[in-house]
Parts: structure tokens; C-alpha cells; sequence
């Protein structure tokens, strides 16, 4: 059995599903529309830059959450993954993901994005295990506003995902061969540690450090692409 991770955003899906619940809530008034988007952007620039502070946004995402009910959280969900989410999973990320399946991998999605925006996102891309950032819920199950624990970005993709093997009694080391599959410099940690680095649809800073390490290149999205 050989491991084969994959990030979410970009990678596996041809948008940032956490830039677009932000928008889809602009859309729909639960938030005020015009100062919302803005920070929204803004952060999301940082985050294409490598300047983002995690935290910092994690916890802006978070605490819209907090201000609504878990119902009302869960109806709105619902709306995003049809109009938003859905269109968006197409046959060939579905079929990389497929490939490792059929072949007895162990497969695992590890996004930076909190664990609402990306659970329902993960079943319907059939993926069963799940690493993203954890929102602190409350006894009624609604998120606080707060993030447990590290965030699952940059370097916190190796801490959590070493964490998350721990659990299943194995180490990255048991893999004979260990796969990630993602868009972004931000991942360049993770990349750098498992036996096969792929850059997919990268980024133009990710595509030079690929480039210069020979790790190969392959793009999900074009016309005609095949994996």
C-alpha cells in the first residue's frame, strides 16, 4: 500500500473553496456584502503571495461561522456544494483520486481550509479521510469562532499529517512510496518530504522550484488532460 495525499483548493478543485463560501455568503446577505469581500480578497491575495497569517484567517473564517445557527450553517452548505462546488469537481480530478484508490492506496486529502467548508467537499470527491483546520465547536455542535489546535498549512501539513498516520499506527516511512499532489509554494514543506512530489496545476513560484528539482508538472484542468 502507498500513500497518496492531495490539497483540495486548486489542486483537486479548479477554485479556493474557501475564498468562495465567503462569496457565496456576500451573495446571499448573511454578511454585509461590500466590506466582507474586501477582507475576503485581501486575505486570499496574501495567501497567493505567501504572506498570510493563518491564524488570523482561520479565525475570520471561523467566526462568520459563529454568528449563525448550525441549522442555518447546514441549509446554506447545502446550497454551496450544489451551486458552487458541485459543477466544479470534474472527471479528471475525480480520476486521479480514482487511480490511487484502484491501486489499494491509502488516500488523503490535506487542505488548509477549515473542516466545514471541506467534509462535504471530501465526500463527494469519495475521499473518506480528511486533514484540515479544526474548528472549536460548541455542545449544540456550532463553531465558536475559535481554531483547535495548529493550522493545517505550510509546515502544519507534516506536523498534522504525521499526527493523523500516528493514529492509524504508521509513519511515512512504513510507504514505499508517498504521494502529494498540489498547486501552491505554500506546500513546498509536505512536497519536499514525501517520495513523489507532483505539481499540480501550480502556481508560477511552484512551477520554478518543481522545475529546478525535477519533479514533474501536471495540469488537471486543460483541455484534453489525461492522468
Amino acid at each position: 500500500m502507498n500513500l497518496a495525499l492531495f490539497d483540495l483548493d486548486h489542486t483537486l478543485l479548479p477554485i479556493d473553496s474557501d475564498y468562495e463560501w465567503g462569496q457565496f455568503l456576500a451573495r446571499t446577505g448573511a454578511v454585509e456584502p461590500v466590506e466582507f469581500a474586501k477582507r475576503n480578497a485581501a486575505f486570499y491575495k496574501q495567501y497567493e503571495n505567501g504572506t498570510l497569517d493563518p491564524v488570523e484567517y482561520l479565525e475570520f473564517a471561523l467566526g462568520t461561522l459563529a454568528k449563525f445557527s448550525r441549522q442555518q450553517l447546514d441549509e446554506w452548505q447545502v446550497a454551496y456544494m450544489r451551486d458552487v462546488i458541485e459543477p466544479k469537481i470534474l472527471p479528471a480530478a475525480r480520476a486521479l483520486v480514482k487511480k490511487h484508490q484502484d491501486a489499494g492506496d491509502l488516500v488523503a486529502i490535506v487542505t488548509a481550509t477549515n473542516r466545514f467548508v471541506t467534509a462535504p467537499i471530501a465526500r463527494a470527491l469519495g475521499v473518506e479521510h480528511l486533514i484540515a483546520a479544526e474548528p472549536e465547536l460548541d455542545d449544540d455542535g456550532c463553531p465558536t469562532g475559535k481554531l483547535v489546535g495548529l493550522p493545517t498549512s505550510g509546515a502544519g501539513k507534516i506536523t498534522h499529517t504525521n499526527a493523523w498516520l500516528a493514529t492509524r499506527g504508521l509513519s511515512l516511512s512504513d510507504f514505499e512510496r508517498s504521494y502529494f499532489y498540489s498547486d501552491s509554494q505554500n506546500d513546498i514543506p509536505l512536497l519536499s518530504i514525501v517520495s513523489d512530489p507532483v505539481a499540480t496545476n501550480p502556481n508560477a513560484l511552484l512551477t520554478a522550484h518543481a522545475q529546478a528539482h525535477g519533479w514533474p508538472i501536471i495540469h488537471l484542468f486543460n483541455a484534453g488532460s489525461n492522468v
